[in-house]
């Protein structure tokens, strides 16, 4: 099938409305953010917005971080500051430093380079497990209570601007970004779905077609889909707005306002239900919940579809152009102007679809060939990465992913045998290497007591009569002559702290 054609200068203006769209809908509800109450907002609140900066800015100034805006005279010119975007700004530097085939370390390294001083809910978990050694993906959920949180799904628009048109390298972007603090969990699909519809959202505007894309992405057994369906069903059977909210709120609600699950179904609502771009925003927000979450992605996704050309001058003005970062954020190189965000946005993605789309290109003039709808919803690769073994840490030796599986949980106990396993990959795809040497090197009293290499994957098990707090099992890979040394952390099982639910990860 031909690909589908992209014009430069409709495409820019969608980007340029996707970036808005989010200042827009996050300062709309970042003053309502945590309230599981419904709203009647209209427009922006000027009074709680007030109100919410200056709680904001007490507490910052209270952690020692300087906060500059004039709360007392905050007129609406300029966003409210959220990490809804940050991430994002940061993922474009990795874009544009890395290159379009970004691995799990170069995630690792930009977040510790960005985002360390983000030391809260997944991300401290992200943070604690890198820190002791774990890596991705299994850092992205062990011990982690918040993997199904709006952690990864807020931060989803990125990886549609980068490939705008195929859904599918959308999706399997958001799956790799989400591999760090969202593993296995609804925050994954619900960064899956988003990524996917907002990049459909380039070149299809209808909302059920564009949303049936998005969970031809994800598992039909998530629960991200299932508040999906019940949001849609809602609509499609003519349920008011406010009954179809309590319905997502009643089944689907949770104690942490901050939970995927409903919000989803929220942004969904507000999608479908509302009149024009300011009822959409304001029907999202007005559910409740993690409400700048909500609204930032809807009006991400509304920008996407309308262009900034063509979102209303009155929502646009008050959030003008400025990008507002967090003082958590370290942004030495980020951009901080829409109109500078947006300039570097396009870069990287005639790069990406240059290397990587098999659907997509730019053109002088928009085209979409008979059929092209199929192309949105083949999803073969992202099937496959769903089947991924979580259980596991990635390491990269060139395009070679080393995948050190863990058969479980990343601990041992003492005076058990322990199953493990190393399997190569590349593109994520299985290989079968017949020119490899393994050596494991284990810690001091470990002993490697079976291994066998049978059909690309070899297997081990180790004894320890005694564990160490944490170990470093050290791997050998002799690969065409050459031998590149590995190691992987295993934790100690005999005291292995419990943390409580819904916590952050200790500062230790």
């Amino acid at each position: 099938m031909e690909k589908i054609k992209l014009n430069k200068k409709e495409y820019i203006d969608k980007v340029k409305g996707c970036w808005i769209g989010k200042n827009i809908g996050g300062t709309l509800g970042a003053p309502f953010e945590g309230e599981k109450f419904t709203h009647s907002l209209k427009f922006y609140d000027k009074e709680a917005t007030k109100r919410w900066l200056k709680n904001v800015k007490s507490a910052w100034e209270r952690s020692g971080f300087k906060f500059d805006i004039d709360v007392e005279n905050f007129n609406f010119n300029q966003p409210l500051p959220n990490d809804d975007l940050d991430f994002q700004l940061v993922w474009l530097k990795m874009l544009e430093e890395k290159g379009v085939n970004p691995t799990l370390n170069d995630f690792i390294e930009f977040w510790k380079r960005y985002l360390y001083r983000h030391w809260y809910s997944e991300y401290s978990w992200c943070l604690y497990n890198l820190k002791r050694g774990l890596k991705p993906p299994i850092s992205g959920y062990f011990q982690n209570y918040f993997i199904d949180e709006m952690g990864s799904p807020i931060r989803s628009e990125i990886w549609a601007c980068v490939a705008p048109g195929d859904p599918q390298l959308a999706a399997y972007l958001a799956w790799l970004d989400s591999c760090l603090d969202h593993t296995g969990g609804e925050g994954t699909y619900g960064e899956m779905f988003l990524a996917s519809i907002e990049s459909a959202a380039f070149v299809v505007d209808d909302p059920i077609t564009l949303i049936n894309i998005g969970l031809s992405m994800i598992p039909t057994t998530s629960n991200i889909a299932r508040s999906v369906r019940e949001a849609v069903r809602c609509y499609k059977e003519k349920i008011e707005w406010d009954e179809a909210r309590e319905r997502i709120a009643t089944i689907f609600g949770h104690h942490n306002a901050c939970n995927a699950i409903p919000n989803v179904g929220f942004i969904i609502l507000g999608f479908l239900y509302g009149d024009d771009f300011g009822d959409k925003l304001c029907k999202a927000v007005n559910c409740g919940y993690d409400t700048d979450c909500t609204g930032a992605t809807v009006g991400s996704l509304l920008g996407i579809l309308n262009g900034f050309s063509k979102i209303p001058e009155e929502w646009k003005k008050p959030v003008g152009d400025l990008i507002i970062p967090l003082p958590l954020t370290v942004t030495d190189g980020l951009p901080l102007t829409i109109t500078e965000l947006t300039e570097r946005t396009v870069k990287v993605a005639e790069k990406m679809i240059e290397k990587n789309s098999k659907t997509v290109e730019f053109a002088e003039n928009s085209y979409t060939p008979e059929g092209f709808l199929s192309l949105l919803f083949e999803n073969e690769k992202i099937r496959n990465l769903l089947n991924f073994d979580i259980h596991s840490s990635v390491e990269n030796i060139g395009d070679l992913q080393v995948v050190f599986h863990y058969c479980g949980e990343p601990i041992i106990y003492s005076g058990i045998e322990k199953t493990f396993k190393i399997s190569f990959m590349k593109d994520w795809q299985p290989l079968i290497l017949n020119d490899i040497e393994i050596k494991i090197n284990p810690p001091l009293e470990w002993k490697v007591v079976q291994q066998k290499f049978e059909k690309g994957i070899f297997k081990f098990k180790i004894f320890a009569e005694k564990v160490n707090v944490s170990n470093k099992l050290e791997i050998d890979l002799r690969i065409e002559n050459k031998i590149e040394k590995l190691n992987f952390t295993i934790i100690d099982g005999d005291n292995l702290k419990i943390f409580p639910s819904s916590t952050s990860a200790p500062k230790e």
